[in-house]
């Protein structure tokens, strides 16, 4: 075995020409590493996302929250499944169904369709009644507020009011019955114009009950204004 120390030259062969894979100084043979290849020709590798690995049992999804699970809950709490349950829910579900045809009639109850009118209130001999009494004032819509007047007046123990309340309660029977009389007497001629020969049995008392009801509580709601002039046809 030869040992070299630092400075000694090795004796090369001749003919032998030093390269890039040898090293000057020690003497030693360098171990020529691979070239690396110039970056334009490198291969580029696509980069694929590495697969998750599954737990080994697990549900292949992702484990919903707790609001998530609470709302799933929640929906299958609803769902009927006794028998019970299912004639409880249909009578739920009734009960909606007749409120909402309860509303649509009270609605066009208001309007005055005549789909949803009572029988006493169809046909264009009421309509027009209707129109008459709401386009005209008459003292007979003073006369509920009039009466808890008097009520008033007659209950608070003073004598004179007393009196004054049935001073005004004896005035309004008298205004009362003159205005009912005037309004039946109008009320038949224009019925006599505007429809020869039909039968007005309960126009009058019709007409009344309305007229006393004050016009916000009267129902189907006025369509006319105080004054206004009113149609020629009703059919």
């Amino acid at each position: 075995m030869i040992h070299l120390m630092p400075g000694d030259k090795v004796a090369r062969p001749s003919g032998h020409v030093s390269g890039a894979g040898e090293s000057v100084g020690w003497g030693l043979p360098h171990i020529p590493q691979p070239e690396k290849a110039h970056p334009l020709f490198r291969r580029t590798k696509a980069e694929t996302p590495e697969p998750q690995a599954t737990k080994p049992g697990g549900k292949g999804r992702p484990t919903p929250t707790r609001k998530e699970a609470e709302a799933a809950a929640k929906a299958r709490a609803k769902v009927p499944r006794t028998r019970k349950e299912i004639a409880k829910a249909q009578k739920a579900q009734a009960r909606g169904v007749k409120s909402e045809s309860m509303q649509t009639v009270r609605k066009g109850m208001k309007q005055g369709d005549e789909r949803y009118l009572l029988p006493r209130d169809k046909g264009p001999m009421r309509r027009f009644v209707r129109d008459y009494i709401d386009h005209r004032f008459s003292i007979l819509e003073l006369m509920i507020p009039l009466l808890i007047l008097t009520m008033i007046l007659g209950y608070s123990g003073n004598t004179t009011l007393a009196g004054v309340g049935n001073t005004i309660l004896f005035a309004m029977l008298a205004v009362a019955f003159f205005d009912i009389f005037i309004l039946r007497r109008r009320l038949r001629a224009e019925l006599d114009v505007r429809f020869p020969g039909e039968s007005t049995k309960g126009i009058t008392y019709y007409s009344v009950t309305r007229a006393i009801q004050m016009k916000f509580m009267r129902m189907p709601k006025a369509k006319v204004k105080i004054g206004e002039e009113l149609p020629d046809h009703y059919r």
